[in-house]
C-alpha cells in the first residue's frame, strides 16, 4: 500500500486539524486541490494522506480517488474522516509526498487510558517530550 504526506497548513493543533476536516467533510468527503496528479496514483487509492502538523505526522484521512479539477488541476479525494497516529517526525515539505506502507506509523488507538483516548493536548505534549 502507498501513502501520501502533506501539510496542515495554518493548523496549530490536532483539534484545529480535526475541526477542519469536519467542516468542509460535511457530505462525507474532501477534495484536495493539487496542480500535479500523482504519477502513481492508482497505487495511492486505498492508502491514507497523512497529516504533517508542527513536524509530526499526527493523523490520516483514507484516500478515495483522484479526479479531475478547474485549470488543469487534479484533487485528491479523502473520506472527511480524521483517524490520529503514532506521532512520529517528518520534515516539512511543500506539496506531498509518498510514503511507502513500511514507513506510515500506527492508528493511536493503542494509545488509551481506561479504554478512552488521551486528549489531543496532552498527547502533543507527550510527543515533545518522546514518550509517545
Amino acid at each position: 500500500m502507498l501513502h501520501l504526506t502533506r501539510i496542515a497548513f495554518a493548523c496549530d493543533s490536532y483539534d484545529q486539524l480535526a475541526k477542519r476536516i469536519a467542516e468542509r467533510g460535511a457530505d462525507g468527503d474532501i477534495r484536495l486541490s493539487t496542480r500535479y496528479r500523482p504519477k502513481r496514483h492508482e497505487e495511492l487509492v486505498g492508502g491514507s494522506l497523512y497529516w504533517i502538523l508542527k513536524h509530526r505526522l499526527v493523523a490520516r484521512c483514507e484516500i478515495l480517488g483522484f479526479e479531475e479539477a478547474e485549470g488543469g488541476r487534479t484533487n485528491i479525494v479523502i473520506k472527511a474522516a480524521l483517524v490520529p497516529v503514532e506521532p512520529i517526525p517528518r520534515r516539512a515539505h511543500q506539496g506531498w509526498r509518498y510514503l511507502n506502507e513500511a514507513d506510515a506509523p500506527q492508528d493511536m488507538a493503542q494509545f488509551t487510558l481506561g479504554g478512552d483516548a488521551l486528549p489531543s493536548e496532552l498527547t502533543e505534549q507527550l510527543s515533545e517530550i518522546g514518550l509517545v
